[in-house]
């Protein structure tokens, strides 16, 4: 594991067991049984048909680690407001609160504002997190491959799979991908979807090219997200070439005075 990305494991861990000492799991399953069944994340973003357009995971976040802040003031529903009217067909949230600003009653804002399904971008270490994602009415989660185990991976996905939940499998490299290729789609090709991260770990650079690589390697590319550095129509042109027809895009949304006006023009034809 790199070192960065390990020092924020072991912090997530700590938090998390906090968390989980004034919320038992079993409350957490008592209300997850009362949500609603999860909206389908994985069929608004996969086309198995449809390799002309390109569906768009529009991200909703503060600040990220990695470039500091982005947009600190935003109003979580009413940039999910925009970007539904804009074509998003999923929204991220970031709910980490120390890195990215966020939180999980900014995902449940997001949620009620807007009708796509919501994905919880966090670092997941705990199945407790998966129980306590549903109950706050995350529709998908985030799995860093990176920053877990593979027995982790296959345990995180099997129980999102029964909360009725997408797993996006996270990757950055190469090595990555083929540590975990044995286990995409596990244990149900229709929850499962396999993102490609252009940022470097060790460098935090970031180029769109890293999707097209890795995505080379892959039979089944109508599963695979492109994510981090995407800004431009170009950008989409170029991923789609490779077989890449989802991204997920935050920051160059988010920077613009508009961010559903931007989401149009990234969607235009």
């Amino acid at each position: 594991m790199h070192d960065a990305l390990g020092h924020l494991v072991r912090a997530k861990r700590r938090e998390v067991a906090d968390l989980a000492a004034s919320m038992p799991i079993d409350e957490l399953r008592r209300r997850c049984a009362d949500m609603p069944r999860p909206r389908n994340f994985f069929q608004a973003v996969v086309d198995h048909g449809d390799t002309t357009q390109t569906r768009i995971i529009a991200e909703i976040k503060r600040r990220s680690p990695s470039v500091g802040p982005i947009r600190e003031d935003l109003d979580a529903a009413s940039i999910a407001r925009q970007y539904h009217a804009a074509g998003a067909a999923a929204i991220c949230c970031a709910t980490d609160a120390r890195g990215f600003g966020g939180s999980l009653d900014m995902l449940e804002s997001v949620r009620a504002a807007a009708p796509v399904p919501v994905m919880r971008s966090d670092l997941i270490v705990d199945l407790w997190q998966l129980w306590e994602s549903r109950a706050a009415g995350a529709d998908a989660i985030l799995l860093v491959a990176e920053a877990l185990r593979e027995c982790d991976i296959i345990d995180f996905q099997i129980l999102a799979v029964e909360l009725g939940m997408t797993t996006l499998l996270e990757i950055h490299d190469v090595e990555s991908y083929y540590r975990v290729k044995d286990h995409i789609g596990f244990p149900h090709p229709g929850y499962a979807l396999l993102g490609i991260n252009n940022r470097d770990l060790d460098t935090d650079s970031v180029n769109v090219t890293q999707s097209m690589r890795i995505a080379d390697l892959i039979e089944d590319r109508s599963i695979v997200v492109s994510m981090s550095g995407i800004a431009t129509p170009s950008h989409l042109d170029r991923l789609r070439a490779h077989g890449i027809c989802i991204a997920l895009v935050g920051e160059s949304l988010l920077r613009q005075p508009d961010p559903g006006a931007a989401l149009r023009t990234l969607l235009a034809p």
